[in-house]
């Protein structure tokens, strides 16, 4: 009874339109890269402010309500790491900031990223002691 119920899943077409989100979005990010090279800077502080630049559009999208509205169409094409996690901070921020910048703005900013950011450094603390014990003990 549940599959019957259950809308079809449309996982070609979802799958698509998060290849095509997510390259135009890594496109956008090499040719604000190209730009800044072509502007004149170094290739490495050309990739800093592209970086810069996608956090700042993502997040000014997510206040904007433009962010929501695109991941409704784009589905998982919208997680590109730097997009979607300037958005997983910025939406939370929004939502809470009517509780006040300590128990609202401050306690919850962290609640959708901040499970990444533990289980990242964890990750990479682990992977460096491992690095050290096979590159430099053995």
């Amino acid at each position: 009874m549940a599959q019957n119920a259950s809308p079809k899943s449309k996982t070609l077409k979802n799958c698509t339109l998060a290849f095509i989100v997510g390259g135009a979005i890594c496109c956008f990010g090499q040719l604000l890269t190209n730009i800044y090279i072509s502007g004149g800077l170094e290739i490495k502080q050309a990739r800093t402010l592209t970086s810069v630049t996608l956090i700042f559009l993502s997040g000014l999208f997510t206040a904007l309500d433009l962010y929501y509205k695109l991941a409704k169409h784009a589905g998982a094409g919208t997680l590109v790491p730097i997009t979607g996690f300037a958005n997983s901070v910025v939406a939370p921020a929004i939502e809470f900031k009517s509780e006040g910048y300590v128990l609202g703005l401050g306690a919850k900013i962290f609640t959708i990223s901040g499970p990444v950011l533990v289980y990242g450094m964890a990750a990479s603390v682990i992977y460096g002691l491992l690095y050290y014990v096979f590159v430099y003990m053995v």
